[in-house]
Formats: C-alpha cells, structure tokens, sequence
C-alpha cells in the first residue's frame, strides 16, 4: 500500500519556502517515489528493528506519494533475521548470510525480476534508496571474499538498487542520507517533479 505524506510544515524556513514554491509551480502533486520500506518507519531490518528518517518525510509532506519497497522481507525472509552482506567477484557478487554463509543470490534475482515488472505499473518518478545495504545501497557497499569474510575485495551497489537502476536508467535514484543536503534534496524533489512531467506546468485558476 502506499504511503501519503500529508501536508505539514518543515524545519527550517528555507526549506519550507522552497517547498511552498513548488508546491505552487507544480500541479498533479503528490507524485508517487518509490522508498526503502525502513525508511518509513517500519520494523523490517534484519535485527527487527527500522531506520525511519524524520527529516526527509518532513520535507517532502505533500509533495510525494511514497511506494514502499522491502526486498528482503518481499522474497521471503523473516523479521528479524541474519545479517548478509555482498561476497564473490566484485563484477557479480553474490549476497550472502553473515554467519552461516548461507547464499539467497537466486531468491532475490527471482523476486527483483518479478518486483521490477510491478514497478512499472506504478509510474514511478523517482526512488529514495537507503544507504549502506547489499539490497539497496548504490554505492559504496563493501564486497567481501567469500572464503575469508574479513577481506574486503571491493566495492558496487546493492542487487536491488543495481538492476533497479540499470532497467529506470533515466528514472531520479538517490539515497537517503545524501537527501539531508537542502542543496540536494531541493535538486531531487525538482527531477522528480519534472519527470512526472508536471514542471512550468502552473495551477489553472478557474
């Protein structure tokens, strides 16, 4: 189900002039953004617990229709549950259970095919991904040896957030904690906004 940010005033009065503004120079609001389900609050990490972000739902109050996306708990795996993280060749890791060194690669290259084709029918304007994770991460995520998990052999993107970007290539991605830079979160809310074709579009008064 998707999540409606009501209207509601922000932090900060810079912010929330830039808000008013484009809340009068867009029409067709709230526009519908796909999000990491933890970010909204909701308990699914894998310790059971959420990584809910205050900042960025008050900033976007009005402007943005949420779509919430969990990959973990949406092929199949309980709340809470072992840790992964990504492990292999850095060109095709393979996300793997912390400790038992379980490997649920093909779980999820099952359930991002069948979630991808879902997403297309949601027309969706952008994606918020939450940081750090070997589903959703970017960037920046640490891929260890498979055989010595303390080694680190590099660095790539989560398996949902890579084969999210690579088939919406043109579709506004970020991840959260970037959105915490008004400087950033403003450039954001403004490509989804005119990808959902609604910029220099002004309210008709009738």
């Amino acid at each position: 189900m998707p999540f409606i940010a009501g209207v509601g005033n922000t932090c900060g009065s810079g912010m929330h002039e830039i808000k008013e503004r484009l809340m009068k120079e867009y029409r067709d609001l709230p526009v519908i953004v796909g999000i990491s389900r933890c970010l909204l609050g909701e308990p699914v990490r894998y310790n059971g617990g959420h990584k809910l972000d205050r900042f960025l739902l008050d900033k976007t109050k009005g402007l943005v229709q949420w779509v919430p996306v969990c990959p973990e708990v949406e092929f199949g795996l309980c709340v809470p549950r072992e840790a992964m993280h990504l492990a292999g060749n850095p060109e095709s890791p393979e996300l793997v259970t912390v400790n038992s060194g379980k490997v649920v690669t093909g779980q999820m290259q099952t359930w991002i095919s069948r979630r991808i084709s879902e997403l297309e029918k949601e027309d969706l304007c952008g994606f918020v991904f939450k940081s750090g994770s070997p589903s959703c991460g970017m960037r920046g995520i640490k891929i260890h040896d498979k055989n010595n998990p303390e080694k680190v052999r590099g660095q790539g993107a989560g398996l949902f957030a890579l084969a999210f970007t690579r088939h919406f290539s043109r579709l506004p991605a970020e991840e959260e904690e970037n959105l915490h830079d008004a400087d950033m979160l403003e450039k954001f809310i403004k490509q989804i906004l005119a990808f959902a074709g609604t910029y220099n579009r002004p309210h008709r008064h009738v």
